[in-house]
């Protein structure tokens, strides 16, 4: 037995931030990052809340630590809000569920109301029940799953995203191609996530490097907007795979950015998870192959058979990651990964016991993990 549901109420499109001005007569927590907080971005928030009281809490940092989680927490125990309304990418987003979530924890009976108002197309934090922190004294990503993480509401305003930089419509762009492949062959991929899955990659396909050469192409923006919420709404229920479970490890050692660290996996967790060096062209009937040739034909690609489609889906990913600026390996990144190789023991432990190692579709052995990191060190 599987399960599918959405919890979270979306309001999307130009103008969806005016669903703010229906808010009265509440006292609100804003989560922020200090960026935001000085941004014409919060602005355009505060300006529909006219009616409200409003304090903003903007020391939410990428990757946010459990000692900043702790902060907010004893702010909401001085304090009492009526809802939580956390704006920005992704950090921001998990920080406050971790924030909400831990002060829930000391009462039971609190009742607190959470909006998602995401700057970023990336994440799909919006509509999961995910939130990832950092342990910085073991430089460690954890991924927190709990059904009460979920907002209550999340606004996708393409108007919020315009201003988005380059580097980062690339990494989170990236970042919701990989949810939308991890997602659709995941061990619990259903009808329904495949649905989300499959729109969210053609999505992308068409509309991330329109977005990067021109951030205020609103078309695209939207789009890679929804794109980002569809792929959460899929790996919600299925789950994620191998490449998040890496990502995780990596990213928290070197503190590489969500979306560009599994940009640089991907590729690589696809060899593996299909097995393509070793297969035939006879090797027809493998569900993983034919998953991955399948995503390979919504992007237009020559999917004749599964071995030929999934090699041609790694190339065009390769070539997307290059055409907007995303290295191949932590070599190109300027990083000696060499450490990643010596500490295999430690790094196939933590792989193991990363929520989203469940749904990947392949079995993983330590032999594996080292050879992966080889490719990923460059």
């Amino acid at each position: 037995m599987k399960r599918f549901n959405i919890e979270t109420t979306i309001y999307f499109g130009e103008g969806s931030l005016e669903k703010l001005r229906e808010l009265d007569n509440k006292k609100i927590l804003i989560v922020c990052d200090k960026f935001i907080g000085i941004s014409d971005i919060l602005k355009k928030v505060l300006d529909k809340l006219e009616k409200c009281e409003v304090l903003v809490f903007d020391e939410i940092v990428p990757d946010p630590t459990i000692k900043i989680v702790a902060k907010g927490v004893q702010l909401l125990k001085r304090e009492k809000f009526d809802l939580i309304i956390a704006v920005g990418g992704g950090s921001s987003i998990d920080g406050a569920k971790a924030i909400r979530e831990y002060y829930k924890r000391i009462d039971e009976n609190i009742e607190i109301d959470f909006y998602a108002i995401p700057t970023t197309s990336g994440t799909g934090s919006e509509v999961t029940e995910y939130s990832v922190i950092t342990n910085e004294k073991e430089s460690l990503k954890y991924a927190l799953t709990n059904e009460d993480l979920l907002p209550t509401i999340a606004i996708l305003d393409p108007e919020l995203v315009k201003s988005v930089p380059k580097s980062i419509t690339a990494d989170t762009g990236m970042d919701v191609l990989t949810h939308a492949i991890e997602a659709y062959v995941s061990k619990e991929a259903s009808d329904f996530t495949d649905a989300l899955a499959e729109k969210a990659f053609e999505l992308v396909v068409k509309n991330l490097e329109k977005a990067y050469a021109d951030g205020d192409d609103i078309y695209a923006r939207e789009k890679m907007h929804n794109a980002s919420c569809l792929a959460g709404l899929a790996f919600n229920s299925a789950g994620l795979g191998l490449t998040h479970s890496l990502a995780h490890m990596i990213g928290g050692r070197f503190h590489i950015p969500h979306g560009k660290i599994n940009a640089i996996i991907l590729p690589y967790v696809i060899k593996f998870n299909s097995d393509i060096e070793r297969k035939s062209y006879l090797d027809s009937e493998n569900e993983i192959l034919k998953r991955y040739q399948k995503l390979g034909k919504i992007a237009g690609l020559n999917g004749i058979n599964p071995v030929i489609g999934t090699s041609n889906l790694i190339n065009y990913i390769q070539r997307l990651q290059k055409s907007v600026g995303i290295p191949k390996n932590l070599k190109e990144l300027k990083i000696d990964g060499s450490s990643l190789l010596q500490d295999i023991e430690v790094i196939y432990e933590i792989v193991m016991k990363d929520v989203c190692t469940k749904t990947n579709p392949k079995e993983i052995k330590k032999e594996d993990i080292k050879t992966l990191l080889k490719d990923i060190v460059g």
